[in-house]
């Protein structure tokens, strides 16, 4: 995989780790704690603008750091596009098709602006 021309090797824990410590804490343990923040940056360095956070409803600490974080983390990328989708069996499945495609939507105009 690290002579490959189509395929990157993930980073390891500790250049995530570093990656996160832009945004927060590397004491903050919490849910994923800094590991989701690290692993967003690192596919916003890798020019990926785009991610769906997916997570299950009820993770509290997850849900308050992954959501938290994404301010600090479009304001570093301008061109970040986040969501958040929280997944149970009590949640409508429209609304989250909805966000999806909200998301989708908000990157096609993000690419006809930049003209990608």
């Amino acid at each position: 995989m690290l002579e490959s021309n189509r395929f990157e090797a993930p980073l390891t824990i500790d250049e995530v780790a570093e990656k996160a410590s832009r945004f927060i804490n590397l004491g903050n343990q919490m849910g994923e704690g800094w590991l989701l923040t690290g692993e967003i940056a690192e596919l916003m360095d890798a020019g990926v603008d785009n991610v769906v956070c997916v997570q299950p409803f009820g993770c509290l600490p997850n849900h308050v750091i992954a959501r938290g974080m994404f301010n600090a983390i479009k304001q570093f990328y301008p061109n970040a596009n986040l969501i958040a989708i929280d997944f149970d069996a009590s949640i409508s499945k429209v609304n989250q098709i909805n966000r999806i495609k909200l998301m989708i939507s908000i990157a096609k105009n993000g690419m006809v602006q930049r003209n990608v």
